[in-house]
C-alpha cells in the first residue's frame, strides 16, 4: 500500500466495515475479508494512539523537568535556610 494512511482516515473505514458486516448483505468470502481488513485497521489505529500516548508522556516529563529546573533556581539563593 502505498498511499499514506491516517488515524482518522482508518477509523473512518472501521465504521464503513461495521456498517457493512452489520447490514448482514456480505457473502462470506466478503465477510472473511471485511473483518481481516476491521482488524489490520483497529491494529493500525492502536499503535496509532499508543505513539500519541508516549509522545504525550515525553511532553508531560519536559514540562515537569522544566518546572522542577525552575523551582530550583528559583530556590538557590535560600538554600542556607533549608539546611538548619
Amino acid at each position: 500500500m502505498t498511499e499514506e494512511r491516517t488515524y482518522e482516515a482508518a477509523v473512518a473505514r472501521i465504521e464503513e466495515v461495521i456498517r457493512r458486516l452489520d447490514s448482514g448483505d456480505a457473502g462470506l468470502r466478503e465477510t472473511l475479508e471485511l473483518v481481516r481488513e476491521g482488524r489490520d485497521l483497529v491494529e493500525y489505529c492502536a499503535k496509532e494512539l499508543e505513539a500519541v500516548s508516549h509522545g504525550l508522556e515525553e511532553l508531560r516529563l519536559e514540562e515537569l523537568v522544566t518546572r522542577l529546573e525552575a523551582e530550583r533556581a528559583a530556590g538557590e539563593p535560600g538554600a542556607g535556610r533549608d539546611s538548619a
